[in-house]
């Protein structure tokens, strides 16, 4: 239910906390080089006020896994309330016997014992750290020897802001995980200082006016309120708390797990967390907030809840899923529900058109892949067709919408989920015993059981070795963020001795439930402990457009990566191979394009921390058995040790993907075609540049925005080359782009040759 889910993560974290594993603080102005925190110890850093800490504790989904945290640490604050407002490492947790240490080099670390490994770093040691300081406002500072500030948790958020604290351009707040599972709700700035309430990245539930200033940052004031900041100039927007000039001695900001952004404040008289302010104020216009479990709708006592209003079926009893309609012997029906919104969750995508309601229905009806329907007359009367099975949304009488579910109109009296059959009657017949009978049948019984045992006794032998942990990998839950390690000979046995190469070091394997998976092969330059930590942070990484990581090999000389398997191959080989290429239309192109360029946005700006591709092109963006593209192989310079800036890293993967766009766009290798495809659009002529196997129709305005942010993308000087979220809205066409100038300084236009051949002349 939806009412428990309201209070703040950090008062749900520590509610594990008991008084007998209350963390023994040691009060300390400085943090000097080479201090350690760990989990035996139980021992934390506190602010010379009191009134922070930072140190290890319990994470009460998932049970002996700790996390280190700057949490509230006041006297006046009972300890099942002292919430947590920062974790170093996002969802990074560690076991026993692992500690947290401001190492001689001056960087943060937190090592897990158990694993052997760096789960976090500040990434400070070339910064010339000399010690840190936990202030008093809760802000975890490391100080050079002139005292200068060179890394601080205020420039890290996680979940949380604190008075004084400030989101700037490109900075998210991300709601906890949950069960070991990445929250898909964001808090994001974007470049225009417009605050967005976000769900998987893409889809925006709520936002702040369109700013009039640049340059602009959220801060949350003392006073109980949050701001928009221009420099020199103040707040330009701001919304209050109920209590706002109160006299409040804690406040903090947390973009709670049902997606809420939501001001608290303590309250003394009660000795509790009170909500004074929250983004959305009917929880169910919170996108997704029942997410799987139905539709959102208010209970006699009005608070939010989760019900499914679906008929539901075996395969989705743990769900509320739409019926999938495969195997309706009597064809369909549509069930209304009145004064219901409905909308998509995968995919988001939806078709609204402008019709009658019975003809919204009747479209439905006739449309195979149609699984809902939402109908609105709010002055014009609009039809919103769904075609996927995750379908959720929320019901109010006050709605002016119907909607219509598809359903198979077989006749059912009860769900045949676990039907029972009536036992037979005893009879009252009785029968003589015949005693050889039975002796018999006993020993020819006895007999084949022993055979059958010890086959099996036999066979299990042989193979438990190699298949032991793969079994228990294939029969994990699906969808599962645990990566399996794996040694080399159960990698020989995934692909079966590597016998059928897909790509390059590309192999193709199967679990034992003969689940498809690709193993990479890569090689054996860096060190097993920093391979094994990179490996986990790509790992943990989700987002539709991007092949998982399923496990890994680091064993001796050997490096591996296991992802998923995705049927139709890389982009590559349709481009290349003729007779594949009619299956890449326009419309698919422009998809693939905009799917990449999504995915690639989701890895700059919404993971917890930056990581870039570095190797953008075809060869890498793959098809799966819908035909959807996915991203493979991002992060694996992370995996060599390879390092940058997060601007050049950035650059790097908007130039490779405005190349990857050109490729789509003309069918050839964009080396080749570069300066002949500038030229030609140049002269207004971009339907020259297209693939001339493309025999669908193009749609103009799309070929322009293409190659326009193509061209932008190519630049040369780094200054004027867009973002990837600008990117996204250019191909999507809700931002407008310019004609790009040539992108490389030594191209001239021909009315530029002209002039300098004239120039020429005269002198």
């Amino acid at each position: 239910m939806l009412e428990q889910e309201r209070f703040p993560y950090g008062s749900a974290l520590l509610l594990c906390i008991s008084l007998g594993s209350l963390l023994f603080g040691i009060a300390v102005s400085e943090i000097p080089l080479g201090s350690k925190l760990t989990v035996e110890e139980n021992k934390s850093w506190v602010s010379s006020n009191g009134d922070f800490a930072i140190g290890f504790y319990n994470r009460p989904d998932q049970p002996n896994q700790f996390s280190v945290g700057i949490r509230f640490n006041s006297k006046s604050i009972p300890v099942d309330k002292q919430t947590v407002v920062w974790v170093a490492g996002g969802d990074g947790t560690v076991s026993n016997n692992s500690y947290f240490q401001l190492q001689e080099n001056g960087e943060l670390v937190l090592f897990d014992a158990l694993q052997s490994q760096e789960v976090w770093t500040s990434k400070t040691s070339q910064l010339s750290v000399a010690l840190a300081f936990l202030h008093n406002d809760g802000n975890l500072v490391l100080l050079n020897e002139k005292k200068d500030v060179v890394w601080q948790s205020f420039d890290n958020p996680g979940d949380t802001l604190l008075p004084g604290q400030r989101l700037s351009t490109f900075r998210t707040l991300r709601a906890a995980s949950q069960n070991s599972v990445s929250s898909l709700y964001s808090l994001y700035m974007n470049i225009s200082g417009q605050l967005q309430l976000r769900w998987e990245g893409s889809i925006i539930y709520w936002r702040t006016g369109t700013p009039s200033h640049s340059n602009l940052s959220a801060v949350l004031t003392s006073d109980g309120s949050l701001q928009l900041v221009a420099p020199n100039l103040g707040p330009v927007w701001s919304v209050f708390g109920e209590d706002h000039n109160d006299t409040v001695r804690f406040r903090f900001l947390q973009l709670d797990v049902d997606g809420n952004l939501r001001l608290y404040s303590w309250i003394e008289v009660s000795q509790a967390w009170r909500s004074v302010w929250q983004a959305v104020e009917n929880q169910c216009n919170v996108f997704a907030t029942c997410y799987q479990r139905g539709i959102c709708v208010f209970n006699a006592s009005g608070s939010p809840v989760c019900t499914c209003p679906f008929h539901r079926t075996a395969q989705s009893n743990t769900k509320c899923l739409v019926s999938s309609l495969h195997e309706c012997k009597s064809g369909s029906i549509m069930v209304e529900h009145a004064n219901m919104f409905l909308y998509g969750i995968y995919p988001v995508n939806y078709s609204t058109s402008l019709t009658s309601l019975d003809e919204c229905k009747s479209v439905c009806l006739s449309d195979s892949s149609c699984t809902a329907v939402t109908f609105t007359n709010d002055g014009s009367a609009k039809c919103r067709m769904m075609k996927t099975q995750y379908v959720s949304g929320y019901a109010d009488p006050s709605l002016n919408s119907v909607s219509f579910v598809k359903r198979c109109s077989d006749p059912i009296a009860v769900d045949p989920v676990f039907p029972l059959k009536s036992p037979p009657q005893a009879r009252k017949e009785s029968y003589k015993i015949c005693i050889p009978c039975i002796v018999g049948a006993a020993s020819g019984t006895i007999f084949v059981f022993v055979v059958i045992q010890l086959g099996m006794g036999f066979y299990l032998c042989k193979r438990r070795n190699s298949y032991r942990r793969l079994a228990s990998l294939a029969y994990s839950t699906p969808g599962s963020k645990c990566l399996i390690m794996l040694s080399f000979s159960e990698i020989e046995d995934l692909t079966g001795n590597f016998n059928d190469q897909i790509g390059p070091k590309m192999f193709k394997g199967a679990l034992p439930n003969n689940q498809p998976v690709a193993v990479k092969e890569l090689e054996a330059t860096v060190e097993a402990r920093k391979f094994r930590a990179a490996v986990s942070k790509v790992g943990s990484i989700y987002h539709k457009g991007l092949v998982k990581l399923e496990g890994y090999c680091c064993e001796l000389d050997h490096r591996y990566l296991v992802y998923e398997y995705a049927k139709n191959g890389s982009v590559e080989k349709y481009i290349e191979d003729s007779t594949l290429a009619d299956r890449l239309t326009w419309r698919k192109r422009i998809e693939i394009c905009l799917s990449v360029g999504r995915a690639i946005f989701y890895l700059h700006t919404e993971c917890r921390e930056f990581l870039c591709h570095g190797n953008l092109k075809c060869e890498n963006v793959v098809l799966d058995e819908n035909f959807e593209a996915k991203v493979n192989e991002f992060g694996v310079g992370m995996l060599y040790g390879e390092a940058s800036s997060h601007r050049a890293s950035a650059q790097k993967d908007v130039e490779d993907f405005g190349k990857m766009v050109l490729t789509l766009v003309s069918g050839f290798k964009v080396n080749d075609v570069f300066d002949w495809a500038y030229k030609e659009w140049m002269e207004g002529n971009p339907e020259n540049v297209l693939d001339k196997r493309l025999e669908d129709e193009v749609d103009a305005e799309e070929l322009e925005r293409a190659l326009r942010i193509a061209f932008w993308c190519l630049q040369t000087d780094e200054r004027v080359k867009p973002s990837m979220g600008e990117v996204v809205k250019v191909l999507e066409g809700t931002l407008p782009v310019d004609p790009p100038p040539p992108p490389f300084s030594c191209w001239r236009s021909p009315r530029e040759e002209e002039e300098s051949s004239e120039l020429g002349s005269e002198t």
